[in-house]
């Protein structure tokens, strides 16, 4: 503990430090931009997004978005600008982005793209820095950003099955799902403690149901045995061992 006490004020610290250099610089690199062209400015910031210092680059495209918004590289900036921000860790910037294209270039030749960028957004709206700096398991957590992001994958998949995106969005689909079903089991474990062992069984039941091919099928299974145990309901126990001696007969349960 005396190790996270010293990390997490330092940590604060260099957040507060960069968070006030960052508004100056803004300000700074906002005036450089005033006698710069739609060329000019569009060439600055692929050059900062070539460098990495997707913060500048996002700063001159919002700019340029904003000065020029049906210019010819209007459709390219805003990509730009959403890949810009979500690099940036700027969610609600690249989410709102991201709606806005979608809104105007519903048959944009990248909107797939669009959609898929929407799905990481809210994958990476759903992870928790400091939870993962100190490895604490919060699957507890409000999913909504995580199924808003396995809608997106859906959406992307559905209406353009012959993406390039399509491959690594169906992989993040299974991550959601084990993510989601791993919320399902922190709930169920919760209703155990409660002695709601109606309630657990039925979260344990939905899991099964909704994401048999999660790694959490077991513990789905093991938390029904038990809840149907303590109720008395000895037929739907001994149907949930079945299930249980036969895809995991190394569990502990398993008399």
């Amino acid at each position: 503990m005396k190790s996270i006490r010293l990390v997490m004020p330092l940590v604060f610290g260099v957040m507060v430090s960069v968070a006030g250099c960052s508004s100056s610089d803004d300000s700074e690199q906002r005036a450089a931009l005033a006698n710069m062209g739609a060329q000019q400015m569009y060439e600055n910031a692929k050059r900062n997004m070539r460098n990495g210092n997707f913060g500048a680059a996002a700063t001159t495209l919002s700019e340029l978005d904003s000065r020029y918004p049906f210019g010819p590289l209007s459709n390219q900036v805003q990509l730009d600008l959403i890949y810009s921000y979500y690099k940036s860790g700027k969610i609600d910037e690249t989410l709102a982005t991201i709606d806005r294209f979608i809104r105007l270039n519903p048959n944009h030749a990248d909107v797939d793209y669009a959609y898929y960028m929407r799905g990481l957004t809210n994958m990476e709206a759903d992870s928790n820095m400091f939870q993962e700096l100190m490895r604490i398991d919060r699957s507890d957590r409000d999913p909504s950003k995580s199924r808003e992001a396995f809608e997106d994958f859906r959406r992307l998949i559905l209406q353009y099955p012959d993406s390039k995106y399509v491959a690594d969005a169906k992989k993040r689909m299974l991550f959601i799902k084990s993510r989601l079903a791993k919320y399902e089991i922190a709930i169920a474990r919760f209703y155990m403690r409660r002695e709601a062992y109606v309630a657990a069984a039925n979260r344990g039941r939905y899991v099964i149901e909704h994401f048999p091919d999660s790694d959490q099928i077991q513990a789905a299974l093991e938390i029904m045995v038990s809840s149907y145990n303590l109720l008395g309901l000895d037929e739907l126990k001994e149907n949930a061992m079945k299930t249980l001696r036969l895809n995991f007969p190394n569990s502990d349960f398993i008399s």
